[in-house]
């Protein structure tokens, strides 16, 4: 299980995934999201989509904030706040490839979905990602 976050970083967090969309690059879909993600020593990572012409290339905010921690030398994180310019009550939460992204680090990461008012919903990994597959289970052959 996650190391669970205190109640001061739970606020920072929120308000750092709400600066991180400011640096979104979305000149095609014009939808901002941006992330937060704190690792076990307490240092948090923002991140931001960033958009391609090639659709393919294109990069999510949960994943740009954990390549920051990860290019930093950090594996182990304690939670991710995720948000997005769409108006509230409205939240997004990771897709697919983002949640087996976060999955390759940690089992079951708080995370914290925030619309624009800094309200949120709160889940985790475990709930969003039933049953995962994960490198543990590289390591049974």
């Amino acid at each position: 299980m996650a190391e669970r976050v205190s109640e001061p970083n739970i606020k920072q967090l929120l308000i750092e995934c709400r600066e991180a969309i400011k640096n979104a690059y979305i000149p095609y879909s014009k939808f901002a999201v941006g992330a937060a993600i704190e690792t076990t020593s307490g240092v948090i990572y923002r991140g931001c989509n960033i958009e391609n012409a090639a659709y393919t290339g294109c990069i999510c905010a949960e994943r740009t904030a954990i390549a920051k921690a990860v290019s930093d030398g950090f594996r182990e994180f304690k939670a991710i706040a995720i948000t997005s310019n769409m108006p509230a009550p409205d939240i997004i939460v990771p897709c697919g490839t983002c949640r087996q992204f976060i999955r390759e680090f940690s089992t079951d990461l708080v995370i914290y979905l925030v619309r624009p008012d800094l309200t949120y919903e709160k889940t985790s990994l475990a709930a969003l990602l039933p049953k995962s597959f994960g490198p543990q289970d590289l390591e049974k052959g």
